[in-house]
């Protein structure tokens, strides 16, 4: 379906478990944007687009409402970003962003899951330089060249953009993120964004063929999954058996 669906993060939720996860890791950003930006997402873009992320994942209200009222409180976890990159099964390559109250318990558990299945973690800068750091949106339409006119004619910069299967993906530097939702809202108010997120798009692709190398990329990426402190995972396997 496009760039913006083979890449998009890891984040899913098929079962009770994951389900528990993913809350857990919108609570913390919930209250990482409420805490730095302000409780009241009016004044606090950041904390506004996390709401309606959060709400579109089909997260409980009581969740969204639990973490602002813990940022409202003052008290609470002082949490910090830590991103690590490496090789996944096959060569491809990943970036692991986290938030976390214990950098050294969320190094360890991060590096088991490279250790245990065949993967290769390496320092940072390793691999991020071959990612572009983008906002990404994705969208049902057929005329990619319309969007690029109206994008262009609200003044936001655009990286590339791309049609594939009834999908058009539009990708522009991170920074234009809140410009570039505003016109394709205003413009198409009727257009639901399936995609809308900033996330880190790699530059080329690595193919993985071999069925048992899938396999194990797929338990490298579940095992990183499983790391409560993981908040995404970005990478450039393109998974062909």
């Amino acid at each position: 379906m496009g760039r913006a669906y083979q890449n998009r993060k890891e984040s899913m939720a098929k079962t009770a478990g994951q389900k528990t996860r993913l809350y857990s890791r919108y609570g913390k950003e919930l209250y990482v944007c409420a805490k730095n930006g302000g409780p009241d997402p009016d004044g606090n873009l950041s904390l506004r687009h996390m709401i309606a992320k959060a709400k579109k994942d089909q997260v409980p209200a009581h969740v969204i409402e639990r973490a602002l009222e813990k940022a409202k409180g003052g008290a609470g976890e002082d949490y910090e970003t830590a991103r690590y990159e490496g090789f996944s099964p096959g060569g491809a390559m990943v970036i692991v962003d986290c938030l976390t109250d214990n950098g050294k318990r969320t190094f360890t558990e991060v590096r088991q899951a490279f250790v245990k299945n065949d993967a290769k973690l390496g320092g940072p800068g390793t691999v991020g330089h071959m990612f572009d750091h983008q906002a990404v949106f994705a969208f049902k339409g057929e005329d990619e060249e319309a969007v690029l006119e109206l994008l262009m004619m609200a003044d936001v910069d655009v990286a590339d953009i791309e049609v594939e299967e009834g999908i058009i993906s539009v990708f522009a530097p991170h920074t234009e993120f809140n410009k570039a939702k505003t016109a394709l809202n205003d413009a198409m108010p009727d257009t639901e964004l399936e995609v809308e997120e900033i996330a880190f798009v790699p530059q080329t692709m690595t193919e993985i063929t071999d069925p048992e190398v899938i396999e194990q990329f797929e338990k490298f990426i579940a095992a990183l999954e499983d790391c409560d402190d993981v908040q995404n995972v970005y990478h450039n396997a393109e998974l062909k058996a």
